[in-house]
């Protein structure tokens, strides 16, 4: 007999999302789909309040990257208030963001796969679910906890003096930042009694890419077979092709690692990309518009971005790229669970950055903000932990936001997702005598790969229908609108 099982709440993200699994009469997988389920119209919130409150505002959409979110407003922003695109900010304003954005890529990365992730690689996901979660981690490997909550600790302070507070800070705004770094801030992260240091974070950062390549040496067939599937891949790049979180321009490379977009000006997104609406989830599927939808789609994210960049500027993160493109047979990658790998290269990454950023002495000058010829419209896009992530505003005379887009890294992946859960559900569910809780936990398994946030993720195409429905006391409807 035909079968639906469903998978509801999806566990180990952010928000919350359903898995529908359709098999037919021969126990065959004939269709999967990844379902958000919750709606949040931040679009819509923000039209007619003043452009200034976008920053802070639109941080409310998540708790997990609420940085990612204020840098991208304030970057559209700049281009409000004539700071230019992103090159035209002074040195202070520009390193006080980038060492935000830095500590949030940090913080955000050791939580996933210390606390999401790992509970699935060091017990297998078809372990007992009492075991899967970071208590059961750290039962299992005390040091490797500590070390993963001093990790996310130390990148939330890294945000609380930049960004004024861990959750919803106000440093950034239009055209520059709100303050300085002071002495003291910069010498108690930099300083700070072992192991709250910058070296210190390095040395833990290293240790990560080192406990995952060692998983890798013992894994390898899980690792690379769970779930694989050719792709674009598409993130922001230096315009000399390095990773850069903070700033670059868009470029896409197909699955054999050919680009198909070609290092585009980031105001020019539009004309680059477009979203494809599905009836059966509030997150739209976006793609590259010269492709279309069938085959435009694409993946962001620390995979995306390793498959996108020609290096790494930092040397530590730059090594272990190198190594990384041998042991997974060069560029690009289209394996979903290498994506934890790539994940700690960028959390080594970030902690080089976050101590070269450290000591230099722009962080404590004076020139804090500019401003230039007022622009009617401004689009400001960044590297979020999850991917790329897109604001879009447009400003009346009168200072108010007149039309906002937003297009978030979980947005970005929504195809990419539903294939991953389409893989893993045809080979493990296909013609099984018993569907386990086990099975439906690697199907879990493949979503957290991405990391979604998935209450970021959601807003309407048009009209958002409305029904109400009127019940009497013993349960029949009375009447019933809709519009």
């Amino acid at each position: 007999m035909s079968k639906k099982i469903v998978i509801e709440p999806v566990t180990r993200v952010e928000g919350h999302g359903k898995v529908t699994i359709h098999l037919n009469d021969k126990g065959e997988v004939e269709q999967s789909r990844l379902h958000i389920v919750e709606f949040r119209g931040f679009e819509r919130f923000v039209q007619g309040r003043p452009y200034w409150e976008a920053p802070v505002l639109v941080q409310r959409l998540c708790g997990i990257c609420p940085v990612s979110h204020h840098l991208a407003a304030a970057k559209a922003m700049d281009v409000i208030v004539g700071a230019g695109a992103g090159d035209g900010l002074t040195p202070t304003a520009e390193k006080m963001r980038r060492l935000m954005h830095y500590g949030q890529i940090f913080q955000s990365h050791s939580l996933h796969f210390f606390h999401l992730a790992s509970p699935d690689l060091l017990f297998g996901y078809d372990s007992p679910p009492e075991n899967r979660n970071v208590v059961g981690v750290a039962m299992a490997n005390r040091e490797l906890a500590t070390q993963a909550v001093l990790m996310r600790k130390y990148g939330q302070e890294i945000i609380a003096a930049t960004a004024g507070k861990k959750i919803h800070g106000t440093g950034a705004v239009p055209g520059g930042i709100n303050k300085n770094l002071s002495i003291e801030e910069r010498d108690a992260l930099l300083k700070g009694p072992h192991p709250m240091n910058a070296d210190a974070m390095v040395q833990y950062a290293q240790g990560a890419v080192d406990f995952f390549k060692d998983y890798y040496s013992k894994h390898k067939d899980f690792i690379d077979n769970f779930s694989f599937f050719p792709s674009n891949h598409l993130s922001l790049v230096r315009p000399d092709g390095a990773l850069d979180f903070y700033h670059g321009v868009l470029r896409a490379v197909d699955a054999d690692g050919r680009k198909i977009l070609h290092d585009v000006e980031c105001q020019d997104y539009l004309a680059h990309i477009r979203e494809e609406v599905r009836s059966w989830s509030y997150m739209k599927f976006p793609y590259l518009r010269h492709l279309g939808p069938e085959k435009g789609w694409y993946r962001v994210g620390p995979l995306a971005r390793l498959n996108t960049a020609d290096f790494i500027p930092t040397p530590l993160a730059q090594r272990e790229l190198e190594g990384f493109r041998r042991a997974t047979g060069g560029k690009p990658s289209n394996r979903c669970l290498h994506t934890h790998w790539a994940r700690l290269i960028e959390t080594l990454h970030a902690a080089e950055m976050i101590r070269d950023l450290l000591h230099d002495a722009d962080l404590q000058g004076g020139d804090l903000m500019v401003k230039g010829k007022r622009e009617a419209e401004g689009v400001g896009i960044i590297e979020a932990p999850r991917g790329t992530l897109f604001h879009h505003y447009r400003v009346s005379p009168e200072d108010q936001i007149v039309m906002a887009n937003l297009i978030v890294s979980t947005t970005n992946n929504n195809e990419p997702m539903n294939r991953a859960v389409n893989h893993v559900a045809r080979a493990l569910m296909t013609k099984a005598k018993e569907i386990t809780e086990g099975m439906m936990n690697a199907v879990e398994v493949a979503i957290r790969a991405y990391d979604p946030c998935l209450s970021c993720a959601t807003h309407a195409y048009g009209s958002m229908a409305l029904a109400v429905t009127l019940h009497d006391a013993s349960g029949h409807v009375i009447a019933r609108r809709t519009r």
